[in-house]
Order: C-alpha cells, then sequence, then structure tokens
C-alpha cells in the first residue's frame, strides 16, 4: 500500500488556516495525504482586528476559532507547539510545548514532513531601539490587545480616582503610522470617549491626548498620497495629534525621545512600527531569508533553498517582475494560500505549478465609528476608486465575513453574523471592559 504523505502547516494565521482547512477537506478527507496544523496559539483570531480587541470593542469569545475543534470538523490534526528547526534533510520539524506557565516545563516534538509550508506571519519590529522591548506594548496577538485593554482601562480608573475628583490629563502614543497604528488610535479615542458615559468623575474629553508618531514625511507611506493626506485629515479632525518626520530614539518607562532630541511624555506607549519574521527563522540552516526574516521565495512560493518547503503571508518575501515586492497585507496571504493549495495539488500529482501574481485590490482604513477611508480596485475600469463613509464600511467589513466564509463556510458565517448582532444587543453597545 502507497504511504501517504504528510502535509505539515505552521501558523494558524489568514494564510495558514485558510490553506490548512481547504487541504484537510480535499486531501486530509479522501486520505490521500496526512493534514497537519503547528501553532503555538490554542486559537485563531483575525489579526486584523486585534486593534478593536485592544480597545474592548468586540466580544473575543465569538471571534476565535478553536484550532482543536476547527481540526476535527475539517479532517487535519493539530498540535500545539512553536516551530524550533526545520531539519531539511531528514524532512523533520522540531516543535517545544509550554504546557504549564507555572512550572516552566518544555516538551519537545519531532514531526516529519513531505511538503512543509511556513506561514508564521510577522511581528512588530522594534529596530533595536533602546527601551522598545521593555516599557512598550505590542499589538502582535491576542495575548497583547488584552494586557493592552487592560492597562488603558486601569490606567483611566486610577486617573479618575484622584482626590477632589480632578482627572489628570491622559496621555497615549502610538508609535507607527501604518494601518495598525492609525486604526489603533480611533478604536482607542472611541472607546475613552465611550467610558464617560460610565460617569467618571471629573472627566471629558478635552483631557485626552493621544499622539500618533511616524517616521517617514507621511502617514501610509506605502499607499498614494492621496489616499494618506485624506486619513492624516480624518485623524486630525477627531482630534488626533498626528506628528510626522518623528523618529523614535529611545523609549523610557513615561517618555519618547526622537532623533531631534524633542521628548513626549505618555502614560501608554504602544509599538506598531514597522514588521519583521521571529528571529529564529534566520537560524535555521539552508533556508534563505532577506533583512527582516522573511523567507525569498520563488513565485511558486517554494522556498529558493528547497522545492518541498512553501512560505506564505507576511513571512514570505516575493520580488516582482516590476521592482516591487509582495506587501506584507491580509488580502496577500489569502491569495498566497489560495495559489499555494493548488501548487500542492499539483506537485502531489506531478504537474507544472503556477506562479503567484499580486492582485491589489485596494486598502481601507477603518476610523472605528468616525469614518472608513480608502480605495478599492474596479476590475471593469481598470482604475483604483476612492471610498469613503457608509460604502466604505461595509467593503471594510466584508473582508473579515469572506475570511469567515473560506474557513468555516456560508452557514455558519451567516449563524455569526446573527451571534455577533445578538450580542451587540445584549450589551447594548457596551464595552467588553475586561
Amino acid at each position: 500500500m502507497k504511504k501517504q504523505k504528510t502535509i505539515i502547516v505552521v501558523g494558524g494565521g489568514v494564510g495558514g488556516l485558510e490553506l490548512v482547512t481547504r487541504l484537510g477537506n480535499s486531501l486530509g478527507k479522501s486520505k490521500i495525504a496526512d493534514i497537519i496544523l503547528v501553532d503555538r496559539y490554542h486559537s485563531h483570531i483575525w489579526k486584523p482586528i486585534l486593534h478593536e480587541v485592544a480597545s474592548g470593542s468586540i466580544n473575543t469569545n465569538l471571534k476565535s476559532i478553536s484550532y482543536f475543534n476547527h481540526a476535527y470538523k475539517n479532517y487535519f490534526q493539530f498540535y500545539l507547539g512553536e516551530l524550533q528547526d526545520v531539519d531539511k534533510e531528514r524532512k523533520t520539524i522540531t516543535i517545544s510545548t509550554m504546557i504549564c506557565r507555572r512550572d516552566g516545563k518544555i516538551f519537545k516534538k519531532e514531526l516529519k514532513f513531505d511538503i512543509l509550508v511556513i506561514a508564521l506571519g510577522s511581528i512588530s519590529n522594534d529596530f533595536s531601539i533602546e527601551g522598545v522591548k521593555k516599557y512598550c506594548i505590542f499589538l502582535d496577538n491576542l495575548e497583547q490587545a488584552n494586557l493592552l485593554r487592560n492597562k488603558m482601562i486601569n490606567l483611566f480608573i486610577a486617573k479618575s480616582s484622584k482626590r477632589e475628583h480632578k482627572f489628570d490629563e491622559m496621555k497615549i502614543a502610538i508609535v507607527g503610522g501604518g494601518a495598525t497604528g492609525i486604526e489603533l488610535c480611533a478604536e482607542l479615542l472611541n472607546t475613552l470617549h465611550y467610558l464617560n458615559k460610565y460617569k467618571f468623575e471629573g472627566y471629558n474629553n478635552y483631557q485626552l491626548k493621544i499622539y500618533l508618531l511616524e517616521a517617514e514625511n507621511r502617514i501610509l507611506p506605502s499607499l498614494s498620497e492621496s489616499i494618506s493626506q485624506d486619513v492624516h485629515n480624518e485623524l486630525e479632525k477627531i482630534g488626533i495629534s498626528v506628528l510626522t518626520k518623528t523618529k523614535v530614539n529611545k523609549v523610557s518607562q513615561s517618555e519618547l525621545q526622537t532623533s531631534s532630541s524633542k521628548k513626549i511624555h505618555a502614560d501608554l506607549i504602544v509599538w506598531a512600527a514597522g514588521i519583521k519574521v521571529q528571529d529564529f527563522i534566520k537560524r535555521i540552516d539552508g533556508i534563505s531569508t532577506n533583512r527582516i526574516n522573511q523567507i525569498i521565495v520563488q513565485p511558486t512560493l517554494q522556498s529558493i533553498s528547497d522545492d518541498t518547503i512553501f512560505a506564505i503571508g507576511d513571512c514570505a518575501f516575493l520580488q516582482e517582475d516590476k521592482g516591487g515586492y509582495v506587501p506584507p497585507r491580509a488580502q496577500a496571504a489569502h491569495q498566497m494560500a489560495n495559489i499555494c493549495y493548488k501548487n500542492i495539488l499539483s506537485m502531489l500529482e506531478r504537474k507544472k505549478l503556477k506562479k503567484y501574481l499580486y492582485k491589489d485590490r485596494g486598502f481601507l482604513i477603518s476610523l472605528s465609528k468616525f469614518n472608513t477611508v480608502g480605495s478599492i480596485f474596479v476590475d471593469s475600469i481598470n482604475k483604483e476608486i476612492p471610498v469613503c463613509g457608509k460604502i466604505a464600511r461595509i467593503l471594510y467589513l466584508s473582508l473579515y465575513r469572506r475570511h469567515q466564509v473560506t474557513i468555516q463556510g456560508l452557514i455558519r458565517t451567516g449563524l455569526s453574523i446573527v451571534s455577533d448582532n445578538l450580542d451587540k444587543y445584549l450589551r447594548s453597545n457596551h464595552l467588553n471592559l475586561y
């Protein structure tokens, strides 16, 4: 009897979970291959909504998907663990799992593969700047999002508990003028305004200050100047202080020092500047990476070092024919997962593999309840058109629902929409504070 192939996907983010779900329902269900997912966390949450988790805007219990449960329903296996090493010669990966943080016991396991897909995503890049790791909060996972929310609310309560009901000015600094930093600014502002409804004495919206710091000449430097300017104007309209050409050189407990020697005081500092892949990737023998540890791939999404190893999403670096590179966006991860799925099937059938070509479908930025702005690419006119307001908001929300449909199907996604609306109604639009 012919031995089944083993396909391992490491990382259950946007691209990884979409890919492993499709592989499970085709190759796993028909027993053509054993499909395995490895992730360091128990559950999946769509990374682009982490800023909403941090602000308390959504119920994470309704948004997260258990990997164990999802694996059972979709014909693949799930291993809880963190990738430690890849042995290309022996076709094995080593993963480690900490079962109990209290005693710190780490268990290691070796898994054999015929095809390996690395879909680890990315984390914030601290650029080795002094004080960033120690004093800043990051927004790379659910744990960090919950930490940010709790720190923000505790800070708010502490300031509102001053004697004589005098509320001290509250300052929050967010470093990084990309999508994450911008959306987080708006969500935090909405949350803190919402807390005013809870009747904290001595507080008013004028005592809140949120700074957005960007090292480049403008926010959203990878997008068109018109979108960048529109978003900049919207942020200033709602009261965000946007500081461009402001490079941070050092961070202390409650202060940022810029390259121009300017000092900015902040009670809470969030770091959302730049991305990189986890450092251990560059230490794996025989896998070629770039300066931010992304795995360099061929147009087929196979590593340039080994044809049996694929990389998709933020952790993959693909140079485009025109000289640019595929940007680290959720839409790129979604597209890559689709091509990678087809190429794995082709590889098993010994057929020619497809080349991945990035299709920019536009870019949307949610400014919480205040506005949604961006642009979408329309195929029929072969042109990008600007959108804003309610239409842009509907399009923005549809991105998450499309991801849900891919991994859960139409019926479950429909039920999820009903569940979300019921939850919102029962909470009377209140925040998830803890």
